[in-house]
């Protein structure tokens, strides 16, 4: 969320960074709003004031034995009361109002985005390891005999629809053995704590994260209220909320893997083939919790966490920066990982590292106490995905596939897989 005090303070500064996204000037119409809102403030304040003051008349009033006095000054008191009354109502409704709309607007890009209407703007900035050349042509991960049969897409609509998948044996066996080869590199070598979250969460969290009020559609909502998260980033970097942190606590750098849920709202007819979006899914979070000077330099260490997974792996990959135009809601700064396909013959995103500065803190107000003394200060938090494990998945599989169907398995793998590396063409492992 922004900060009004900001925008009063510099409103052009605030046009010119919005413009950068695409979006119209909003700071007249807010400054407007909190304009009224403040003089609403200053109005009840004074009939506040006024009331006291009659309060304390009325009672010398009657101990003089001014009859007319007291009455005129007990019907002035009830008069202001209600006034006092009524433009507090009505300041409520106006911050609320301005809560509101500061709350719909994205969060302002970094200085050094590159401006950009959409993906084809944005900057590659690394790449990493050399595509494989196949003496066949390389199929895509549901066409590979070995994967297709135990990639069961027919049976999970049965049941839930389109967007759904069943995996089983030796396919469902990599898919967690990759998720568990995430979680140990996280915790082991990357420093992360590991967390186990809800899967369910209240209104306040999905707010606090920027994912309402503006998003709400692209998740889903149960009939009693509760939210199915569409990423661990809800429930680990809520965990802070309301909370006061002790600067030397910082950072704060959690892991967790979860089932996650979107909606794919907008997304009828893109990538319908195979696992790549489905409804139901599960990732590896990273999320950090930092003092507000060390938030660049904390995003670069979670990007390299999430390139040194795929690193190990084998899978090549491409970092690119995303312009301002194809950056998500709540992002500062965003750089996506986006690993090669060959199936596809391309690069497919499987992370994005987001930094939100204090846009997401100042919706739960996270802050932290410094250590010289003073006022508390909002926190940074950022997150990222450390990976998502259905698309490394589909890497993983793509890129070892060989020309009689089977594929072979990358060699990190053998202690969470028993040391069987290849994937049979009737699906299981050896």
């Amino acid at each position: 969320m922004h900060d009004i005090r900001a925008i009063r303070e510099n409103p052009a500064a605030f046009d010119t960074a919005l413009a950068r996204r695409g979006d119209a000037p909003m700071s007249s119409d807010l400054l407007r709003l909190d304009e009224s809102r403040r003089a609403k403030i200053l109005a009840a304040e004074t009939a506040q004031a006024d009331q006291n003051k009659a309060s304390k008349e009325v009672g010398a009033a009657k101990g003089r034995g001014d009859e007319a006095e007291f009455e005129r000054l007990r019907t002035l008191v009830a008069e202001k009361k209600a006034e006092v009354a009524q433009m507090q109502t009505e300041a409520k409704d106006l911050d609320a109002l301005l809560v509101d709309q500061l709350a719909r607007i994205a969060n302002l890009p970094a200085d050094d985005v590159p401006e950009g209407a959409d993906e084809d703007d944005n900057v590659e900035v690394n790449r990493w390891g050399t595509p494989r050349t196949f003496d066949f042509t390389p199929k895509e991960h549901y066409e590979i005999p070995s994967v297709a049969a135990a990639m069961d897409f027919e049976t999970a609509a049965k049941t839930s629809g389109s967007r759904f998948v069943n995996l089983s044996k030796g396919v469902a066996r990599v898919h967690r053995a990759l998720a568990q080869f995430m979680l140990d590199t996280h915790i082991d070598k990357n420093g992360l704590t590991e967390m186990q979250t809800p899967v369910l969460v209240r209104d306040e969290a999905m707010y606090g994260t920027d994912k309402l009020p503006k998003f709400g559609e692209d998740s889903y909502q149960t009939t009693n209220g509760w939210w199915l998260i569409p990423t661990s980033e809800v429930t680990l970097t809520y965990s802070v909320s309301g909370d006061i942190l002790e600067e030397r606590d910082l950072p704060i750098r959690m892991t967790a893997h979860t089932v996650c849920f979107r909606s794919e709202a907008g997304s009828a007819g893109k990538d319908t083939a195979g696992m790549l979006r489905q409804h139901q899914f599960e990732k590896v979070e990273m999320v950090s919790i930092t003092h507000p000077e060390k938030s660049d330099d904390e995003q670069k260490r979670m990007l390299r966490c999430a390139e040194g997974i795929l690193e190990q792996l084998g899978i090549p990959y491409r970092t690119v920066v995303l312009c301002t135009g194809d950056m998500g809601f709540g992002a500062r700064r965003t750089f996506d990982i986006e690993a090669w396909l060959p199936g596809q013959g391309t690069y497919r995103e499987i992370s994005s590292v987001s930094t939100t500065g204090d846009f997401q803190a100042r919706r739960m107000n996270a802050r932290f106490r410094p250590e010289g003394g003073g006022k508390p200060e909002y926190v940074h938090t950022l997150n990222g995905s450390g990976l998502a494990v259905g698309r490394c998945l589909i890497a993983v599989l793509e890129n070892g596939q060989n020309s009689d169907g089977t594929v072979t398995l990358p060699d990190v793998l053998a202690p969470y897989l028993g040391g069987k590396l290849t994937l049979l063409n009737n699906g299981s492992l050896s």
